[in-house]
């Protein structure tokens, strides 16, 4: 770790420097030592000399257990296998008798992506629907807290290294919605092999091709790899140029890479201008990546076990609680 303070960096491990800077904002600032964190708002913090660990599991298991789930059968996917967007009037399910309930529910699941990137895509869909939900929607609900009895501690491991390198990971889910034939983008960074953001949001229009959904997605990770670039140099660390994206559509690298190609992509102009700008610049550079190996996969669908458990050790998740 860190710590940035008038021009002047120190290390999680400098223990004088640290104290210096206490000092220093306990000149300009009314502030109360507590210690070293362990605990804020619901997010554990477990240090040792290897790295960081984050996780929620007394937010959790509260969670559990307020919703009578603690006793639940656990499952392995936050999502049943196969699951696709319903349809409009596909199904015919009574509306769920507590939608209040329901919007509380989802709302805390959202806080619970903090740490836990492997329930975003899972809650991104219940939360389409908070307005009314169904009985479907609210069994979909009650399977993602099946699949938190399984691993309650489950959360992020950030290992200590002297590595600094900038990575993203892009993936498209092609009008994976039914309802409305919208893509679903999805993104996660690394910071020295360690994740640090993730995000899955559903696309505001529809695109008319897999290469359009993924350059969109493209366009998403271009911005949040340039916001941190900036924020890492503000820290007074240099990520090494260009910064890798990896995307697993070689179309969309393509018209990325190509300036010939965004004369036949003039609908998704602005996307392709901001990402091309930033290419010429030399602050990115996309990879293709195999769909095995990219590692938004499961922020942007519903996977199996077998690729869930593949992505998670790649993501650094790991549950400390368990043998």
């Amino acid at each position: 770790m860190l710590v940035y303070v008038d021009d002047l960096i120190i290390s999680g491990d400098d223990h004088e420097g640290i104290k210096d800077i206490k000092a220093h904002l306990n000149s300009v600032f009314d502030i109360k030592d507590l210690g070293e964190l362990k605990y804020f708002l619901g997010i554990e913090v477990c240090r040792s000399p290897e790295g960081l660990f984050l996780s929620q599991r007394k937010y959790t298991l509260d969670l559990l257990c307020e919703t009578g789930k603690l006793g639940a059968k656990p499952v392995d996917t936050p999502l049943p296998n196969g699951y696709q967007v319903e349809q409009k009037g596909e199904r015919n399910d009574p509306p769920y008798e507590d939608p209040s309930r329901y919007r509380r529910l989802v709302g805390k699941l959202i806080y619970l992506t903090l740490t836990r990137p492997d329930i975003c895509y899972a809650v991104n869909q219940v939360s389409q629907y908070m307005k009314a939900p169904t009985t479907y929607h609210w069994n979909i609900l009650e399977r993602i807290l099946h699949y938190l009895k399984k691993s309650p501690g489950q959360g992020i491991w950030m290992g200590k290294n002297d590595n600094t390198d900038l990575v993203g990971y892009c993936d498209a889910d092609w009008a994976g919605d039914r309802t409305d034939r919208r893509s679903t983008t999805g993104y996660c960074t690394f910071i020295g092999g360690n994740l640090v953001t993730w995000k899955t949001k559903k696309q505001k229009v529809v695109s008319m091709s897999s290469a359009e959904s993924e350059y969109r997605a493209m366009r998403k990770l271009t911005t949040e790899l340039t916001w941190l670039k900036a924020l890492l140099e503000e820290l007074g660390i240099k990520p090494s140029t260009p910064i890798p994206m990896h995307c697993d559509n070689e179309a969309a690298i393509h018209i990325a890479t190509n300036s010939v190609f965004h004369e036949r992509t003039k609908h998704i102009e602005l996307d392709c201008h901001k990402v091309r700008e930033k290419i010429e610049e030399g602050v990115t550079l996309p990879y293709y990546t195999p769909s095995v190996d990219q590692l938004a996969d499961i922020v942007t669908k519903a996977t199996c076990h077998k690729v869930c458990d593949h992505i998670h050790n790649k993501l650094g998740l790991v549950d400390l609680t368990h043998p």
